[in-house]
Order: structure tokens, then C-alpha cells, then sequence
């Protein structure tokens, strides 16, 4: 059975990326693209044309071009646009780097992606530079700024680069990393034709205007903040104020004084807009949407900080190798729990992970997407490619969920994270989900602990709300009112945070590695 859009298919632009995304910046050249968060520096649509072309003019004169790797290892800040882009702009392709990376990490993915320059900020030159001397084969490092033993970034700016250097929309344009949740991490060849057509894909049902202002906390390196919120926003002509990290009062002065009305965020942000006290000291009043990715939301949550922003706070789903978006929801059509709906020209089937077989509406599968924004493959990993796309097509995307009669889906959980008890399979997601609806629990983890009758137990961590006191037995006797009984909690600790990636994603094995080590 095969699910498709309720949308029409779009065309696909035969366009390069940069010249897709700058399509509409001259229509209003002093209309303001990326603003600092924190000091209000400011680039025009006209200064990003004028500074990408100065960039791409820079690169092409030390003869960096096609088949050439520039990483970025950089926070967020305007410039990181003009980097980005300009190396587009000259055929070659792109690597971004996590700044929380360690040296070995950051080696590993120079080495992996073969980068011949780095472009960074003083704090990170050192770790750059360690990487680099370990991985070989980069030339030279730039930084955002000046710092010794560094090119600065402005050497780059050279004359302007004319057009856009002829390209192949199988080009890879793009290499983010998989998170590496196992192994080595893994590059992620993105596409011209990925990546504009998950932009013109996205454009009828996740609707950007150019007098939005989005805010841009999640970062340029992960594919969430790279494609919908760097590139989808200013290809619609519109306004981005970047953070370089989160600090929830920096993050509320900022919307409060940029009039923000697009909040692109996750889980942890959304958790926050919905039960922190600090939240109702700011005027957010000019929010028309909240969009959450990356990690699933319950329902409870979107709704409880729907109420106080006043406006719809909505999910959408998507993974790097789909460079990103496969669902969103589009304005009006919020259903609660729901990733939304399928994007035009994508295909989905949901199929039973145990016989491959497609299961019917609101059965649980894992989903397989197929579309034009399934990656190229995974960089030097053939094996990895072909067990994640199979010979049809379809990526198997490891998450496990659902579609309704109407169209609309929902992820349960991580295909390979179920938690087995007594032979039933326990999603950790809802159990996380159900306990940050106690009021007085901030945030919540389940992992599974071994044991011999059961074989897996659900285990929570549970992190509480300054002032508030639960025991365990507490903990359990919430969730046992509202699961069957396969899926209660049957063991609780308490802990001061829970590990998340910067993309917001529960970091469970940190909580496994933690259980191994105290058993």
C-alpha cells in the first residue's frame, strides 16, 4: 500500500541550489536576511548576493571548485550563510561540522570527507587545528573574525564570483554527519536536486511569506537549521535572526525584541515555551507558528504551549538522509500528536518490520520513504547505503508510526529503541511523552534495563521541577493508570538533566552506557 500526498506534485526546479535560494533576494535587496541575535548585526538580501559571489570569487582564485570540500566547524551567525554558499556557488561541496565534536570526531569527518579548507571562529581554531594536523590533506583554516595561526574570513572576499559554476544536480552539494548513535558517523551525500526539490517540495504546505521573522537557534550544521530554516527562509525572501547556542532568557529577549512569528524548534524548546514560568515575563504575542522537528512532541506538550502562545504549535518529520522534510503540517491542519502529512512528489509505505509486509491505516510500521529527497548515499559506505535504501527505492527510515484515514502520521518510536517486555514491544517516546504531563516533572528518559523473566524492563529517568517531590513508587503509579500493563514504568531515578543532542534528541545511549557501567 502506497501513500502519497494530499498535495498535488510540485515541479522540480533544474536550478543549483544557491541560485535557488537566492532567487528572490533582489526583489527586496535591503530587506534584512540574517541578524545577529545578540548584537543585532544585520546582512541584506542585496549584501548576501554581493557577499556569496565575493566568497565563491575567493575560493575559485585558489582553485578550489568541483569535487573540492570546504567544512564549516561554526555556531550560528550570519556569515555562516556566506561560507555555505559560497563554496556552492563555485561546484564544490560542503561538510558541516558539530562544534561539540571532539578532536578525534572532527578528524575523523575531515578525513571521511576529504576537506581541503576549514572555516571556524577563534574559539573552536584550536580544536581545528588539532583535527586538522591528525586528519591531513587541509590546506588552510579561516576564521569568522581574527585569531593567530588562522587566515581571517575576509581574505576569502575576493571578486565576485560570475553565475554559478556549472553543475550537475547529482552533484553532491552537501555532506552533513549522522549523528553516529553507532560506529563512526556517516556522510550524508546530499544532492542540487535533494536539496531544491525538498525546498520547492515543502513550499505549498509549509507556508513562508517574506515579512516572517524565524529564529534560528537550531544549528546550521544539523539538517534541520541548514535546509528549513538557512535555506528555506531566505529562498522565500524572509528574515532569520540566528543564536549561536540556547540560553532560554537570551532566546525569549530575542523574540521579544526581533518580533519573531516563525519558532523553528524541538522538543526541549517547545517543553520550555510550555511550562516555564519565565515564559509569561515576555511578549511574544507576534508568534504565528510553532514548528517542532527532530524528536517526537506529545500531544499534551503542543498543546499546553499552544495555549500559552497563542497560536499553533505543529510538527513536522524528516531525517538528514532526506535532506530533510518528508511531513509537515500545514497552516489549519494541526491534529494533535501528528507529524502532519506527506509532501508532494513523496511516497510512503508502512510496513511490517518483522514480515515487510504493508500494514493497514493506524497500524503501526516502520515507514519507507521514496522521493526526490532521499539522499545519494552515504560517502564511502556502500554497505550502510544499501541496507538503508532498498532496491526500489525506499528509504527505510527506522521509525515506527502510523497513518490515519485523513492523511495524517504519527511516530511512535525508533524501530531499533523499543523496549521488548514479555515479548511486547513498549515505545520509550510515549512513556516520555505521558510523564511530562505530571506536573511536576521538567523532563523525562526511558530506556530498557535487562532481566531475566522479562527480558527488557522500561526504566525512567525522570528530572523534576525546581521545588517539586515525587518518590518512585509516585512516578510508576502515574503512567500505571494510563498504559496497559506490558508498558508501565517498573523502574524510576531521579536526575538533574537529561542528555540531549543539539538537534534535541534524547540521548539514551548515554543513559544505557550509564546503567552498564553501575550494574
Amino acid at each position: 500500500m502506497i501513500h502519497t500526498s494530499p498535495f498535488p506534485d510540485v515541479e522540480l526546479p533544474d536550478t543549483p541550489l544557491t541560485s535557488y535560494v537566492l532567487r528572490n533576494s533582489l526583489a527586496d535587496p535591503d530587506r534584512p536576511a540574517l541578524i545577529d541575535g545578540p548584537t543585532g548585526r544585520t546582512i541584506t538580501h542585496g549584501q548576501l548576493v554581493g557577499g556569496v559571489a565575493r566568497v565563491a570569487g575567493g575560493l575559485a582564485a585558489r582553485g578550489f571548485g568541483k569535487g573540492q570540500v570546504l567544512a564549516i566547524l561554526a555556531p550560528n551567525i550570519p556569515e555562516y550563510a556566506l561560507a555555505f554558499h559560497g563554496a556552492a556557488t563555485t561546484g564544490g561541496t560542503v561538510t558541516t561540522i558539530n562544534p561539540t565534536y571532539t578532536v578525534d570526531e572532527v578528524a575523523h569527518q575531515l578525513t571521511d570527507s576529504g576537506a581541503r579548507f576549514i572555516v571556524t571562529i577563534p574559539m573552536f581554531l584550536e580544536i581545528s587545528q588539532a583535527a586538522a594536523a591528525s586528519a591531513g590533506g587541509v590546506d588552510e583554516i579561516f576564521v569568522f573574525g581574527e585569531a593567530p595561526g588562522a587566515s581571517p574570513f575576509t581574505d576569502l572576499m575576493g571578486e565576485p564570483y560570475v553565475g554559478h559554476a556549472e553543475v550537475d544536480m547529482d552533484d553532491v552539494v552537501v555532506m552533513p554527519y549522522s549523528s553516529g548513535t553507532t560506529g563512526l558517523s556517516k556522510g550524508v551525500m546530499l544532492t542540487h536536486r535533494n536539496l531544491v526539490g525538498n525546498l520547492a517540495q515543502s513550499e505549498p504546505v509549509i507556508s513562508i511569506t517574506p515579512d516572517d521573522i524565524g529564529i534560528a537557534v537550531l544549528p546550521f550544521f544539523h539538517i534541520y537549521g541548514m535546509q528549513v530554516l538557512m535555506n528555506g527562509a531566505i529562498a522565500n525572501g524572509s528574515t532569520i535572526v540566528t543564536m549561536p547556542r540556547f540560553d532560554l532568557q537570551q532566546f525569549l529577549e530575542i523574540c521579544q525584541a526581533q518580533k519573531v512569528t516563525r519558532y523553528y524548534l524541538v522538543p526541549p524548546i517547545v517543553l520550555a515555551l510550555a511550562k516555564h514560568p519565565m515564559i509569561d515575563s515576555y511578549d511574544l504575542s507576534d508568534a504565528r507558528q510553532v514548528f517542532s522537528g527532530a524528536a517526537p512532541l506529545s500531544a499534551e506538550v503542543a498543546a499546553e504551549a499552544s495555549a500559552r502562545m497563542g497560536c499553533e504549535v505543529v510538527q513536522g518529520y524528516g531525517l538528514t538522509e532526506t535532506s530533510p522534510i518528508t511531513h509537515a503540517t500545514p497552516p489549519g491542519g494541526f491534529k494533535p500528536g501528528s507529524i502532519g502529512v506527506l509532501l508532494p512528489n513523496t511516497q510512503c509505505r508502512i510496513v511490517d518490520p518483522e514480515t515487510g509486509e504493508d500494514l493497514d491505516l493506524d497500524v503501526d510500521g516502520e515507514l519507507w520513504i521514496r522521493g526526490p529527497q532521499v539522499m545519494k548515499g552515504y560517502l564511502n559506505n556502500p554497505e550502510a547505503t544499501a541496507s538503508t535504501i532498498d532496491a526500489d527505492g525506499y528509504l527505510h527510515t527506522g521509525d515506527i508510526g502510523h497513518v490515519d484515514a485523513d492523511g495524517h502520521y504519527y511516530i511512535v518510536d525508533r524501530l531499533k529503541e523499543l523496549i521488548k517486555y514479555k515479548g511486547f514491544q513498549v515505545p520509550p517516546a510515549e512513556l516520555e511523552g505521558l510523564l511530562l504531563t505530571h506536573p511536576a516533572i521538567a523532563d523525562a528518559a526511558v530506556i530498557p534495563i535487562p532481566d531475566i523473566d522479562a527480558g527488557e524492563l522500561p526504566k525512567a529517568y525522570v528530572q523534576l521541577k525546581p521545588g517539586q517531590e515525587l518518590t518512585a513508587e509516585e512516578v510508576m503509579e502515574f503512567v500505571a493508570g494510563k498504559v496497559a500493563n506490558y508498558k508501565q514504568i517498573r523502574r524510576v531515578e531521579f536526575t538533574d538533566s537529561i542528555p540531549k543532542s543539539a538537534s534535541g534528541k534524547i540521548l539514551r545511549r548515554l543513559l544505557k552506557d550509564k546503567e552498564r557501567a553501575e550494574s
